[in-house]
């Protein structure tokens, strides 16, 4: 793969595997509002934690969670192993506050890594960095921290950042591989890049974002999608099927498929990954409208999937989008690498049933409809909007903006030779 971000080692997975599946769970799924029931919620902490004595998901079952994945074309999977109400979805040997010790006493993130590796998906660590439950974790009040300390807390920087360190190498060497360390929430500082750097070292094939440590691999854009034709920096874009809430919520507004299916055609098309959140419920099945709304993506996906295969790269910088007044066609291209193959991208809805491609001036041999498997007409004209260039560019013409409206559109075009004069 032609890549200027590759690593050149066991972490290139990161340019090839593109679409992973997100997982926020824990106890926070018994009230079922947000993973943030205490600092949202305002739910006392001696009222939320004893929800631990509840929690028994006897439904859950990893790999159907990742034949789900796998059919939508997802290729890795992340997991909370603890989000910031401390609780471990994980056996920790530094901790009681955790899933061994609830009535389910299995260890979920080992099932669901047996279950990734099973199945061929690359396994992902989510980890908070704040805890509202560890004594030594300095609660100030600050954004996504307790107001202050409780009774019998001992707020100490160093003594919660060696916790820490000792659950995250926990992770990283009773688990199997581990392709990704997303850290979340850095209100306190933490900085260590040397353990950063041990974790390379215990698991050669991991990725770390930008949300720990300064010496970190990727950024991770969440809930929304950035400007530009093509990103700058490795990139992995995070957003969950409803809007409200990472966490399962009974009353979730959820987010349109298309919208969902947009943003994906646009972070894929500008170079990034896409990881989509998913908030199991507490007996440890997915809601049912998170799985007809990753079926949905899924159907789209898997007929556009090889625009983003690991043999394409972000080519919109070959077209110079001239302006119809204030109007223009909002495309990305894809391009497969070493050959005259484009694809392109109509990441937002089409003002007009057509698409100009300046300054391509080649026909293409073929023109392919992905959504559909359908021909494309494709015309080398003169067009009054460009008069003032005088000569004839390429445009695609009659796509079916008014029969499929519900997914983003992709266009394949082959040339048999150079696209521009």
């Amino acid at each position: 793969m032609i890549n200027r971000f590759r690593f050149h080692d066991a972490r290139d997975w990161f340019n090839e595997k593109r679409l992973g599946l997100f997982i926020h769970w824990g106890i926070y799924s018994i009230p079922a509002w947000h993973e943030q029931m205490e600092w949202r919620g305002r739910m006392p902490r001696k009222e939320y934690e004893p929800l631990m004595r509840e929690f028994n998901p006897v439904k859950y079952d990893p790999d159907a969670w990742l034949a789900l994945a796998k059919s939508v074309g997802m290729e890795f999977v992340t997991i909370t192993t603890k989000h910031h109400d401390g609780f471990c979805m994980f056996d920790s040997k530094y901790t009681d506050f955790k899933i061994t010790n609830t009535p389910y006493r299995k260890d979920i993130v080992k099932m669901l890594a047996d279950a990734a590796a099973r199945q061929g998906l690359v396994m992902g660590l989510y980890y908070s960095i704040p805890d509202w439950n560890h004594k030594n974790y300095p609660n100030q009040g600050r954004h996504h921290e307790m107001w202050g300390p409780r009774a019998g807390d001992e707020p100490d920087y160093d003594k919660y950042f060696a916790y820490m360190e000792n659950q995250v190498t926990e992770l990283c060497t009773g688990y199997g591989p581990i392709g990704q360390l997303f850290w979340d929430i850095n209100v306190a500082g933490y900085n260590r890049t040397a353990f950063n750097d041990q974790i390379r070292k215990l698991q050669p094939s991991i990725v770390i974002n930008n949300r720990g440590p300064e010496n970190w691999d990727y950024s991770t854009p969440e809930r929304h999608v950035p400007d530009g034709m093509e990103f700058t920096q490795r990139t992995e874009a995070v957003q969950s099927l409803g809007r409200e809430s990472w966490g399962h919520k009974l009353d979730e507004d959820y987010y349109n498929p298309k919208y969902i299916m947009q943003s994906i055609d646009k972070i894929l098309a500008m170079g990034g990954n896409y990881m989509l959140n998913v908030g199991p419920k507490a007996d440890g099945t997915l809601d049912e409208r998170d799985t007809a709304s990753l079926q949905r993506i899924g159907r789209w996906y898997t007929k556009v999937r090889e625009a983003f295969t690991p043999d394409t790269y972000p080519a919109t910088s070959m077209i110079t989008q001239a302006t119809h007044g204030e109007m223009k066609d909002r495309i990305l291209l894809t391009r497969r690498v070493n050959t005259n193959t484009i694809y392109v991208h109509a990441y937002e809805d089409l003002a007009t049933n057509a698409i100009s491609m300046r300054p391509f001036t080649a026909n293409p041999v073929k023109a392919t409809l992905l959504n559909d498997g359908s021909p494309v007409e494709t015309v080398v004209s003169k067009t009054p909007g460009y008069h003032h260039e005088d000569r004839a560019f390429l445009r695609l013409r009659g796509l079916p903006t008014t029969k499929i409206t519900d997914e983003p559109l992709v266009v394949k075009l082959e040339f048999d030779g150079a696209l521009c004069e």
